[in-house]
């Protein structure tokens, strides 16, 4: 088989089947050089898709359906931690912006755009979420219509760098981006692309705000990661403006080092 009938294989299963291209090739890089068949090949894309994009949440969630927002984050790892935390953690993230209408950009957000009921209800927010399994968009923009929701969910690899940027310079000001248990799956399929990403959309936003899991979920186990990189990176490049921990998140608040 060509590249394109392995990545024709490998986004035959449902789950992947609304995965950005970009992403799918990025995946199938990593096995492409090794002395493998086709069959083992789209194996081992799936593996690593599945760990990246999709082990993290309940089939329930793949289709729309009219609930509420707790029926959504409950059954997704990520947005099921942080529930009992997102008033509380938006509240910490917003309260400085004097100005009532918002824009947030939340990139790889998952389902995390149901959440905006947690949003201060004294401010009017402008929401994209930028997600890259098809399904969850799906399930953001049903959401969203059915409540009558200002916000709107894309589905865009975050490997298309100029177009996230594209999208950020299209936000009304103020502008504030989220990261949220992002940055170490694109380290798996780039080393140091989180590093390139932040440097072009940090002095985009008036804030970004990058979170890293401190703890298994299932297991419940601290992480054992050096990140003495990231943050020295951080320190050398930007001004850090928060850095703070809920129970499983550890969240880092990034603005532009003013000249």
């Amino acid at each position: 088989m060509d590249k394109e009938e392995v990545i024709s294989r490998i986004i035959k299963k449902k789950e992947f089947s609304q995965l950005p291209k970009k992403d799918v090739e990025k995946v199938l890089e990593k096995f492409e050089r090794r002395e493998i068949d086709d069959e083992d090949k789209v194996k081992l894309s799936r593996a690593l898709l599945k760990k990246i994009f999709t082990s993290f949440m309940g089939r329930k969630i793949m289709n729309p359906k009219s609930k509420d927002a707790r029926w959504f984050l409950l059954r997704h790892v990520s947005t099921k931690e942080r529930f009992d935390y997102y008033s509380e953690l938006y509240e910490r993230l917003l309260e400085d912006f004097k100005e009532k209408e918002i824009s947030i950009l939340d990139l790889g957000s998952g389902i995390n755009g149901v959440s905006y009921c947690f949003f201060p209800k004294n401010k009017k927010i402008n929401y994209v979420g930028v997600e890259a399994v098809g399904q969850l968009v799906n399930v953001m923009n049903f959401y969203f219509k059915e409540n009558k929701i200002n916000g709107i969910a894309i589905s865009k690899s975050l490997f298309e760098l100029e177009e996230i940027k594209k999208i950020i310079k299209k936000l009304k000001k103020p502008r504030i981006v989220f990261l949220f248990k992002v940055l170490d799956s694109l380290e798996m399929l780039k080393g140091d692309y989180s590093k390139e990403f932040l440097k072009e959309i940090v002095p985009l936003a008036d804030k970004v705000v990058v979170s890293f899991a401190t703890k298994s979920f299932f297991k419940r186990e601290k992480f054992k990661v050096n990140r003495k990189w990231f943050f020295d990176f951080c320190r050398e490049n930007f001004h850090i403006l928060d850095n703070f921990e809920f129970p499983g998140e550890n969240y880092l608040v990034l603005k532009k080092r003013e000249s």
